[in-house]
């Protein structure tokens, strides 16, 4: 199983990026997308999420920045990221999970200049 992420960089305050997670080996019907991120000193944390029902769970402080979107055809898994700010830098890992397994990427860098 792989999950590989690009699309991560270097943009000002402002800006927009967008994510992308390729998945080889698990099929993104079968497992629940998700994005993390991890800033410098801190914890991994949730950014977006989806949930049973096909719901997705967005941390409130990206809440109507950051959307997250499939495609079950390409078992890929994009984030949009727009109005980025400094405190969004990080690395960003993709996560697939459907209990008990669960897979992450390697993570892709974002900075976010202000």
């Amino acid at each position: 199983v792989q999950l590989v992420e690009s699309g991560g960089g270097l943009v000002q305050a402002g800006g927009s990026l967008r994510l992308s997670c390729a998945w080889s080996g698990i099929q993104t019907t079968n497992y629940r997308p998700g994005w993390y991120r991890q800033a410098p000193g801190q914890q991994r944390e949730l950014v977006a999420q989806f949930m049973h029902g096909g719901t997705v769970v967005y941390s409130n402080s990206v809440k109507g920045r950051f959307t997250i979107s499939v495609d079950n055809l390409k078992d890929t898994v994009d984030l949009q990221m727009n109005s980025l700010k400094p405190e969004d830098t990080g690395v960003y890992y993709c996560h697939a999970i459907s209990a008990p397994y669960e897979f992450w990427g390697q993570g892709t860098q974002v900075t976010v200049s202000s």
